[in-house]
This record gives C-alpha cells, sequence and structure tokens, in this order.
C-alpha cells in the first residue's frame, strides 16, 4: 500500500503555548491529536507518528566533503518549520488527503501531504 508523509509545520519561535492561544486550547489539542493517532491505528493507517523538539535544538550535517561539517540549527533559516509528522499508509491521495485534513483538525495545524518514492516512480524518473 502507498505511503504518504503528513507533516505538521508551525512557527519559528511559538508561543508560551506552542500555536495554541492557551494552556486549555493547547492540551485540548494534544487529546484530540492522541484520538487521531488512536484511529489511525485502529484502522490500520499509521505506520509512525511524531513530534519534534524545536527547530533551535537540530545540527546540520553536510558529509559531501573529505571531512563531515556540523553546524548548530536548522538547515535553513524559515519563518515556520516542521513540528511533527505521520507517515501513514493509504489505498491512493484521496484517502491519505481526508487522513491529513482530520489530522490538521485534530492538531489545529496545517498538514502537508507528501507521498514516498516508490521502486515503481524512481523507474518512472529514469526512463523518462
Amino acid at each position: 500500500m502507498p505511503r504518504y508523509l503528513l507533516s505538521v509545520h508551525g512557527p519559528a519561535e511559538p508561543a508560551e503555548f506552542g500555536n495554541y492561544p492557551s494552556k486549555e486550547a493547547m492540551l485540548q489539542a494534544f487529546a484530540d491529536t492522541g484520538a487521531f493517532n488512536d484511529k489511525l491505528e485502529r484502522e490500520g493507517h499509521l505506520v509512525f507518528a511524531g513530534g519534534l523538539a524545536p527547530a533551535t535544538t537540530a545540527t546540520t550535517v553536510d558529509g559531501r566533503g573529505g571531512t563531515p561539517v556540523f553546524t548548530d540549527g536548522p538547515y535553513l533559516e524559515t519563518k515556520e518549520y516542521l513540528g511533527g509528522f505521520w507517515i501513514i499508509e493509504a489505498p491512493d491521495l484521496d484517502q491519505a488527503l481526508a487522513l491529513a485534513a482530520e489530522g490538521s483538525r485534530a492538531c489545529r495545524g496545517t498538514v502537508e501531504v507528501r507521498p514516498f518514492q516508490t521502486e515503481e516512480s524512481f523507474q518512472d524518473l529514469l526512463t523518462t
């Protein structure tokens, strides 16, 4: 079954309660996201899900040269960063988009949907 990355983005510098206006709103979003995760698992869609530490905790690694270069901080300086994600299995893009809409509603964030490359899609790249 095809796999999709559902990624949630948020501001680089979140407020006191993350992206939420209050502690209560944050706790409710966490509860709703937990219920969504349970649904994904129950219906056989969930492969893996996780939230990420702030982008300021990232280390960028460039191993293309003779000696790897390690740089504190995220790869790109942007106003928004990846805050969490789901990896799901769905029969098609329409189902993945429907699940992303539910996830967006649960976590109260924008969700980007991207399919994983498959051997077939990689072969298509080589033949074009």
